[in-house]
């Protein structure tokens, strides 16, 4: 199982750097770089924030799972992705299909999800 220091390291061997430069970046010494690729102590929040403008993925290193690269988003997606995640499966599908109308994007538009209701109706109800 990786720990926070072994990925710590994952991310400072990415960037080919030795421990004395990679804590110089952070503003930390060689041995606290150290301390902390060893598990002996937890790097403190200043420390992480300033590498994350290093382009060290910092969620990667605390909790083992890889930022997402969608570059900059800006408040409309953000919105957009709440409604399309609270939406109906339909509805779901409907918005794909029509972001994917006359692009390029793959034939086969696949929505995962439960329910069958859309706009407060159900999909069935008519149907005996």
């Amino acid at each position: 199982m990786s720990t926070i220091g072994s990925r710590l390291r994952e991310e400072r061997d990415k960037l080919g750097m030795n421990q004395t430069d990679f804590a110089k970046l952070g503003g930390q010494s060689r041995g606290s770089q150290a301390y902390y690729e060893r598990d002996e102590r937890s790097p403190d929040a200043r420390y992480l924030s300033t590498l994350s403008r290093l382009e060290v993925d910092v969620l990667y290193v605390l909790t083992g799972r890889r930022t997402p690269d969608i570059g900059d988003i800006t408040n409309d997606e953000i919105e957009l992705i709440k409604l399309y995640r609270s939406a109906p499966l339909a509805v779901k599908a409907a918005v794909l299909a029509a972001l994917t109308a006359g692009s390029n994007a793959s034939n086969s538009i696949h929505v995962s999800g439960q329910g069958n209701r859309v706009a407060g109706n159900n999909f069935h109800e008519n149907k005996k």
